[in-house]
């Protein structure tokens, strides 16, 4: 075992635990940082043929989120009533959340745009209420599916970390 394989292996393996903590917390990028960490290891430890196999895998997957990330909140948003205007103000509401809350912005915002664009379009709370939970349902489970994507890629990382140190 080397010692700057091990020292990098930490390291990278801090950055890979740290982007799936970013799958909950908006501030950090997720799946993007782990996938970027797994390729940085890559070029710091080599590439043997599981890590270019490993590689592989870990781009599926960030392929597979960001589908899931995009089409789960779509279409549960549009399964419960939200217009696609009222997305747009969800999209809106998130930018200017992201600069207004920290940390919980993003979603915050997102949610308060969504219901106000709704309401306004409808002049039914009820509706507009309905169309949000919804959407946040939606998130909810597109967060759940980053989760389980995460923690695959992070043990498929450590496979790949073990075979690098043993």
């Amino acid at each position: 075992m080397d010692g700057g394989d091990l020292l990098w292996t930490t390291v990278i393996g801090i950055v890979l635990v740290l982007g799936l903590c970013g799958v909950v917390v908006p501030v950090l990028p997720g799946l993007a940082l782990m996938w970027a960490g797994a390729l940085v290891y890559g070029f710091l430890v080599g590439w043997s043929g599981m890590g270019i196999g490993i590689m592989v895998a870990l781009s599926l997957l960030v392929v597979t989120s960001l589908v899931a990330g995009f089409l789960v909140p779509r279409r549960a948003a549009a399964y419960s009533g939200a217009s696609g205007l009222a997305q747009l103000g969800g999209l809106v509401g998130a930018i200017i959340g992201f600069f207004v809350i920290p940390v919980v912005g993003v979603i915050v915002g997102a949610l308060v745009g969504l219901l106000v664009v709704e309401y306004l379009r409808n002049d039914d709370w009820g509706l507009a209420w309905t169309a949000t939970k919804g959407t946040a349902r939606g998130f909810g489970v597109a967060i759940l599916i980053d989760l389980g994507l995460g923690t695959t890629m992070l043990m498929l990382w450590a496979i790949w970390a073990l075979t690098v140190l043993f």
